[in-house]
């Protein structure tokens, strides 16, 4: 299982390509440690996954039933929202020109550690969402984990 945190400031090549950390590369697990799956986030962002965790998420949408209009819009979404992207040599995933616009990412990269995958924000992107949550850190935990 693959186990990301931290964040790391990057930078995008003039192809639009962005070369993964060395911790986070040293956390992918060796299965797939060349084929990678991006997904537009919830928010103006991008999600990666190894490809063991993307499986996981995919059986599920996979699952679901289109005769169920709710379900069937919620596959459609979710699987055009989706990239392969392969890291080569060099350590480097090309981003596609899409996903750079949904995530409004141009030069600055912040990557950020969540687990089983990696959120890439704009760094000025990711700041303003921050500021705009305030205080709301200290709330979560105390909802989600004080028992």
């Amino acid at each position: 299982m693959a186990f990301f945190t931290s964040e790391f400031d990057c930078k995008l090549d003039a192809k639009g390509r962005l070369v993964l950390p060395a911790k986070i590369k040293a956390n992918l697990p060796e299965v797939s440690t060349s084929e990678l799956m991006l997904r537009k986030g919830f928010e103006s962002n991008l999600i990666l996954y190894p490809m063991l965790e993307y499986r996981k998420i995919h059986q599920k949408i996979a699952a679901l039933s289109e005769f169920n209009p709710e379900q069937r819009k919620l596959k459609r979404i979710f699987f055009r929202s989706i990239a392969q992207v392969e890291l080569d040599n060099a350590g480097r995933i090309l981003l596609p020109k899409n996903m750079l616009a949904h995530s409004q990412i141009e030069k600055d990269v912040l990557l950020i550690g969540m687990g089983n995958y990696i959120e890439i924000w704009n760094p000025d992107v990711f700041d303003q969402s921050i500021a705009a949550e305030g205080g709301e850190y200290s709330d979560l935990a105390q909802r989600y984990l004080d028992e």
